[in-house]
């Protein structure tokens, strides 16, 4: 719970340091430019306030682990959703406009995370988890999208490395093996979802598992 707080609130802060010229720069998601990532958050942040309020009386069926599905292509960019987010980061027009939505919006969210019982159970995409699940779930969201975020913005600060270690064991289980201990976490994971290729030395390191990469989340 404290960690999605905190990479929350470092997601958010190093959307509002990002300069309005910035917004028009690519992100680390294909297709998306950084003002449809941060539009993409504002979305995220709704749908953590809709989660928490959708409280569930049946059995849990997922966990932060078993909450992500897994494919091996990236998007495409032809979703509808993802093709409706691009327009609507478009008609924001002033970034400052789309940066106040996501604070507003993502205090909203920080705040409901903060109150919330994490032994509740609440329902979100036919699943029914923990609030403490979900939101260690979301710590996975965060920090990715924070590498997204700064993908192509040097300057920016990066997630914070307890997000990116906890981000990393969340992948080691979904893959059911461990990365190379030798690769940091920052690597291990802009490679393992794709958003990056493996150098030759990385494939190296990474033996049989290179043939697995991609895990693409969703």
């Amino acid at each position: 719970m404290d960690l999605f707080s905190r990479t929350w609130a470092a997601l958010r802060a190093a959307v509002a340091a990002v300069p309005d010229s910035d917004f028009a720069q690519p992100s680390g998601c294909r297709g998306w430019l950084v003002r449809d990532l941060v539009c993409h958050l504002v979305i995220d942040a709704q749908d953590v306030l809709i989660t928490l309020a959708t409280p569930a009386s049946s059995a849990v069926t997922h966990d932060a682990v078993t909450y992500w599905s897994v494919a091996s292509e990236p998007p495409s960019g032809e979703d509808p959703l993802d093709a409706l987010i691009v327009r609507l980061a478009a008609a924001y027009e002033d970034p400052a406009l789309l940066k106040f939505h996501l604070d507003d919006v993502g205090s909203a969210a920080g705040r409901a995370a903060d109150l919330a019982d994490p032994g509740m159970r609440v329902s979100t995409q036919d699943m029914v988890l923990t609030a403490g699940d979900y939101l260690s779930a979301y710590v996975l969201e965060w920090t990715l999208h924070h590498l997204d975020l700064v993908a192509h913005l040097p300057s920016a600060a990066g997630p914070p490395a307890e997000g990116l270690a906890r981000t990393r064991v969340v992948l080691e289980k979904i893959a059911g093996t461990a990365f190379p201990a030798s690769l940091p976490d920052t690597d291990v994971l802009l490679v393992a979802t794709g958003r990056r290729a493996p150098t030759e030395a990385e494939t190296a390191e990474l033996g049989e598992l290179a043939a697995r990469l991609p895990f693409v989340l969703g």
